[in-house]
């Protein structure tokens, strides 16, 4: 990696507008001063822009790459390590960052519940009785009244569910009620946003209950924005994973 005292000064002034923009400085960078530098510039205004603008304190901000990075759709691991060392460094509680994994542990159920839904749907579609109209039990009852004080709906998924294995939903309404342990309700949803509206784990089903879910409890559109926005990021990975992988294959030939 280059020292600042090998730089040119257009070159310092670049990394250090970088470094104010995102908050850190790797080997990619470093690539990218030489050989891209109009990208590296581009990159430090794109990124930083929906980090810096918006109602969202950096804590949170931070939280949300925390969230991002460790998404089974994404599994980064050096960006999860440095999101959450300046998570830590913004105040974050290792409670706070523990419900993050949590809720990124959640979102292996988006592809499973809307499936449920599509097959309830096919099952109608093709003349199948399901059972759904069938009266729930006393039991069943006290299940839909809990997933609907928890989640403010009773989405198609559920009645099938709640009919054919009403311990799994149950299940479900266990997990939920971990919420409100560390992370506040609205930050929460925030992290439900980003991740089901993340490129590497989109689900609209997940995304269409999460946003309304937030507004129910009070996030600003302008917060959600926000989020929506900071989900992009995780784009830039190609570069700072392709990078090296760039001058590795430079180094042997």
């Amino acid at each position: 990696m280059l020292m600042d005292h090998e730089l040119s000064a257009q070159e310092l002034a670049l990394k250090r507008k970088f470094i104010a923009a995102r908050g850190y400085w790797r080997e990619w960078t470093d690539f990218l001063l030489r050989h891209d530098p109009k990208f590296l510039d581009f990159y430090a205004r794109y990124g930083g822009h929906a980090a810096a603008t918006g109602p969202l304190s950096q804590k949170l901000v931070e939280l949300l790459y925390v969230a991002l990075d460790a998404s089974s759709t994404h599994l980064f691991g050096s960006g999860l390590v440095l999101h959450i060392r300046l998570a830590l460094e913004n105040g974050a509680s290792v409670r706070e960052i523990l419900d993050v994994l949590r809720i990124a542990t959640a979102q292996g159920l988006h592809g499973t519940l809307a499936g449920v839904a599509i097959l309830a749907e096919e099952l109608a579609a093709a003349g199948v009785d399901a059972g759904l109209e069938k009266p729930l039990s006393q039991a069943q009852e006290a299940l839909r009244n809990s997933y609907v004080a928890q989640m403010g709906e009773w989405p198609a998924y559920c009645s099938y569910l709640v009919q054919h294995d009403p311990e799994f939903l149950a299940l479900i309404c266990e997990m939920n009620q971990f919420d409100g342990e560390g992370l506040d309700a609205q930050s929460r949803s925030c992290i439900e946003i980003a991740l089901a509206a993340c490129f590497t784990g989109y689900s609209e089903p997940a995304l269409r209950s999460a946003i309304r879910r937030a507004l129910r409890g009070g996030v600003e559109a302008d917060a959600i924005l926000q989020v929506l926005q900071m989900t992009a990021h995780l784009g830039v990975h190609s570069f700072s994973l392709g990078v090296p992988s760039l001058q590795e294959v430079l180094g042997s030939s």
